[in-house]
């Protein structure tokens, strides 16, 4: 006779990104995980490269403001592959599974272009004026944080009260962390930390009115996965009803 799955297994297959379920999720990990492997095939020359040409700095932004923009976030650092599928799984999976693969994609977007816009901007400014030295146009800038950031603020407006006081203690304690394990007082981490503070807000309250338009606050609770699909009537990794792009 076939036994039931245990219940720790079963939450687990309802956290973990999915194609069906959620599927910008899923592949935006599955791209990363290739260009992470593509890091390792083509030794430290030849990936030190590829980084430099993809790096939203100061110089690529002025001579290819659109392609660096885009091919900066097609890169993480070479071991932290794993670590992003857990965050992705606790921060942007639970939106898209919200506000559906489109949206998510438009929110985590919004924080990578805006808030590296916010920071670099000032940088080649304070550049054409010689105010810093010319080396500073050519830092390495590579990532998925700032969009991460942006999903995981966007997603605090939907959790409930409780909850929502706590996500943000833990934004803002990440930010921190991030600064103080990043050559704290270095002009990059200054700007790096500033970026992932910009991205936060943007998700928290940028698109704070689109998500009470469509009665989205307040919507996330804790609940067990076989509870939640009782209750509901639907899945436990369906998005709300009404929730889809409109």
């Amino acid at each position: 006779m076939r036994q039931d799955r245990p219940r720790w297994t079963t939450r687990a297959a309802v956290l973990l990104p999915s194609p069906s379920a959620t599927p910008f999720t899923f592949w935006y990990l599955a791209l990363l995980l290739v260009t992470t492997i593509l890091q390792r095939a083509v030794g430290e020359s030849v990936s030190a490269k590829l980084l430099a040409g993809a790096s939203t700095d100061a110089h690529n932004l002025w001579h290819r403001p659109i392609a660096s923009l885009i091919s900066s976030a097609l890169w993480i650092d070479d071991g932290g592959w794993l670590v992003y599928v857990l965050i992705f799984a606790l921060a942007v999976a639970p939106l898209e599974r919200r506000i559906g693969a489109g949206w998510t994609f438009a929110v985590f977007a919004s924080g990578h272009v805006l808030a590296t816009l916010a920071t670099e901007l000032p940088v080649m400014i304070a550049l054409q004026h010689g105010w810093l030295p010319a080396a500073d146009a050519r830092w390495l800038d590579i990532g998925v944080s700032y969009g991460f950031f942006a999903t995981a603020g966007a997603l605090v407006p939907i959790l409930g009260k409780r909850a929502r006081v706590a996500a943000v203690l833990l934004i803002e304690l990440l930010i921190v962390v991030i600064y103080l394990t990043d050559e704290p007082g270095s002009l990059l981490s200054i700007v790096t930390v500033a970026g992932h503070a910009i991205a936060a807000h943007i998700g928290m309250l940028g698109w704070l009115p689109w998500l009470r338009r469509r009665g989205l606050v307040g919507t996330l609770r804790f609940r067990p996965p076989h509870r939640a699909a009782a209750e509901d009537g639907v899945r436990p990794d369906a998005p709300l009803a009404g929730s889809a792009a409109r």
